[in-house]
């Protein structure tokens, strides 16, 4: 079973457009985080969407280790 990829302890803020639809990176292997660019393939994950309502910061996981999907829930503190 692969695991994730601890890119960084601690978020990476991104302002996302409102209506706009994002694949973040689940594996932690891609080359422009948080976001998806085809490191998964043959692996057992898959990019995870995210649609933004409005244009916002958004502050996405980069220890995937967060409880809240995508966004940083602080679980990096404990890693």
């Amino acid at each position: 079973m692969d695991k994730p990829v601890v890119t960084q302890k601690g978020p990476t803020a991104i302002t996302v457009e409102a209506g706009k639809t994002y694949l973040y990176c689940a594996f932690g292997r891609s080359q422009k985080q948080p976001f998806c660019e085809g490191s998964h393939s043959g692996t057992s994950f898959s990019p995870t969407l995210y649609k933004s309502e409005q244009r916002k910061t958004v502050y996405f996981c980069a220890c995937r280790a967060s409880k809240k999907g995508v966004q940083c829930d602080g679980s990096h503190n404990s890693i």
